[in-house]
């Protein structure tokens, strides 16, 4: 049985691209964000007594060190790392809410320092706290109000909003008070504000993390198939969710400690870095087809996970040859006489994902 290799034509790249100079006015190109270099550094928070005896020493930590990316005009992008990664001291620089301390970030050739209010006039922050909104106001006066603050013009004021309530699906509940919504309803909310002034480039920073499974995903269907895709809003999402982030983004940045790790496409990050295990529930987990393989050197790490209802088991192997092989692997066990009722793959957690990321850097 012959096996095959893994591509090797892989999109994902390990170190940053070298800085360039900023696009011109617009987005020459089709670069919507480009950051070059850019790093941030907060003061060490210190006791009471560490101030007093020590009034002049002061520590940083740095939270971002010296980031490359580009993101493309139109792209899904996804910021995925853990609490405390960066990820969101990123989207607020590049909502001109904080300052770097070096380098440059641009938005539609807008420097995020010297040209804030350009950026502020195409692009959208969306921070998931429902406290933002006001809660004793309907829907449709909570984007009324802000319409007005966004200068929107007064006769297209009540249809622009109409139009939004209809886009983010609450359309029938505009003039329900918005104390009485639920969290993913909110959200919505917070979306159709976000894209009152009809932003260029829009900023997620984890949407999801208070929704349950089931909300969670219609939100993210939400997304992927209204504000990328009808909409053609350039979307950064800041998310610690392996999951979210490979579902719905076009290419994800691996964000870790303040340092880009690993930038590619979902697929090109699941082949870099995955170890291509597969999970086979099966009537016979000890079937002689699986120590076959495992001397063959075509399988490993065979593991049996108990048995399920109705006599199923579930089994664990590691094919390190690409779909190819592992259909071959399928095909071998059942021309064997294992029964195999179900086989998939198994994502990596995303701890797994950024040590196995630090371990190949």
């Amino acid at each position: 049985m012959s096996t095959t290799t893994t591509p090797a034509d892989w999109t994902c790249q390990l170190s940053p691209a070298r800085p360039d100079s900023a696009p011109a006015r617009g987005g020459v190109g089709q670069t919507a964000i480009r950051i070059r270099n850019l790093t941030k550094r907060f003061a060490i928070h210190r006791s009471w007594n560490e101030t007093l005896f020590h009034p002049l020493r002061v520590g940083y930590s740095t939270v971002l060190h010296r980031l490359n990316c580009d993101i493309q005009r139109g792209e899904f992008f996804g910021l995925l790392g853990p609490n405390g990664a960066g990820k969101t001291t990123l989207l607020k620089i590049l909502a001109t809410l904080i300052l770097p301390d070096d380098g440059a970030a641009a938005v539609e050739g807008y420097d995020v320092v010297r040209e804030a209010i350009g950026v502020r006039g195409i692009l959208s922050p969306v921070i998931a706290d429902e406290r933002s909104l006001h809660w004793r106001l309907s829907a449709y006066e909570n984007l009324r109000l802000f319409a007005v603050l966004h200068g929107v013009r007064p006769g297209a004021l009540d249809g622009r909003v109409a139009d939004l309530l209809e886009l983010v699906g609450l359309g029938e509940v505009g003039a329900k008070q918005v104390g009485a919504f639920s969290t993913g309803m909110k959200q919505r909310l917070l979306i159709a504000r976000a894209l009152l002034a009809s932003p260029k480039v829009l900023l997620l920073d984890e949407p999801t993390r208070s929704l349950d499974p089931i909300s969670a995903r219609t939100f993210r269907v939400f997304l992927r198939g209204e504000i990328s895709g009808r909409q053609g809003c350039t979307v950064l999402l800041a998310t610690h969710n392996t999951e979210e982030a490979f579902e719905l983004c076009d290419r994800v940045a691996i964000l870790d400690q303040g340092k880009l790790l690993a930038t590619g496409t979902p697929d090109a990050l699941k082949e870099q870095f995955g170890d291509a295990r597969y999970r086979l529930w099966t009537r016979d987990p000890e079937h002689p087809g699986f120590a076959s393989l495992a001397q063959l050197g075509v399988i490993c790490g065979h593991l049996v996970h108990g048995r399920c209802p109705e006599g199923w088991s579930i089994v664990e192997v590691n094919v390190p040859g690409g779909l190819t092989l592992a259909a071959q692997v399928l095909e071998f066990l059942i021309s064997r006489g294992a029964v195999v009722g179900r086989c998939e793959r198994v994502d990596l957690s995303l701890a797994e994902l950024i040590e196995r990321v630090l371990r190949r850097a």
